[in-house]
């Protein structure tokens, strides 16, 4: 959720200054882009350390929060685009209303839509980020419970005489993985007009 905000934050202040910075953001996101969610994170858990912070991992947030920043950026500066050239918000800007105002109150409103179904839709890339590091041993660490910490370890080795450790973790993930992404489809078909009858 961190990282679809941020990167509608950064999407819409984009679309909303236009120009030179709009031309330098779409660049930095645009290199933010050209490595997996996986690669990214890992760059990052490695870069950062681990530092866990009253028992909260901040390296894991922030692994799986900034690689999700560029894609969701992308798409809500192409849906801020078409905001940004509404009458309301040229009134908003002769009216003589900060930048924060009109970004907050006049166009965050209006693109709500799709902001919840790259929330959905993210939120399944989550969990598939969190067990990936975990697996990998770079996530989530013993004893608070993974599903990356089930798949990994011990699992492996128990495979052939116990099989129901590795199928029912994996299992898991991929029905909450399905579940989202179909949550997604659905809410955007609720909140499309096009499919209003």
């Amino acid at each position: 959720m961190l990282g679809c905000s941020l990167g509608a934050i950064v999407g819409i202040f984009s679309a909303y200054f236009g120009g030179r910075f709009d031309a330098i953001l779409q660049r930095v996101l645009e290199l933010l882009l050209a490595f997996p969610l996986v690669v990214l994170a890992l760059v990052i858990v490695a870069i950062l350390g681990r530092h866990p912070i009253y028992g909260v991992d901040v390296t894991l947030i922030l692994a799986i929060a900034i690689p999700m920043i560029a894609p969701v950026s992308r798409v809500l500066r192409a849906a801020a685009l078409s905001v940004r050239k509404q009458p309301f918000v040229d009134a908003a800007i002769t009216a003589g209303y900060s930048h924060g105002r009109i970004v907050f109150r006049h166009m965050m409103p209006n693109l709500v839509a799709p902001y919840l179904v790259m929330l959905s839709s993210y939120i399944a890339q989550a969990i598939l980020l969190e067990s990936t590091l975990s697996f990998l041993g770079l996530g989530i660490s013993e004893p608070t419970p993974s599903w990356g910490l089930m798949l990994s370890g011990n699992a492996a080795d128990f495979f052939e005489t116990a099989p129901w450790l590795i199928i029912f973790p994996g299992a898991a993930i991929s029905l909450a993985v399905i579940a989202f992404n179909l949550f997604g489809d659905g809410l955007r078909d609720w909140l499309d007009p096009r499919f209003q009858q």
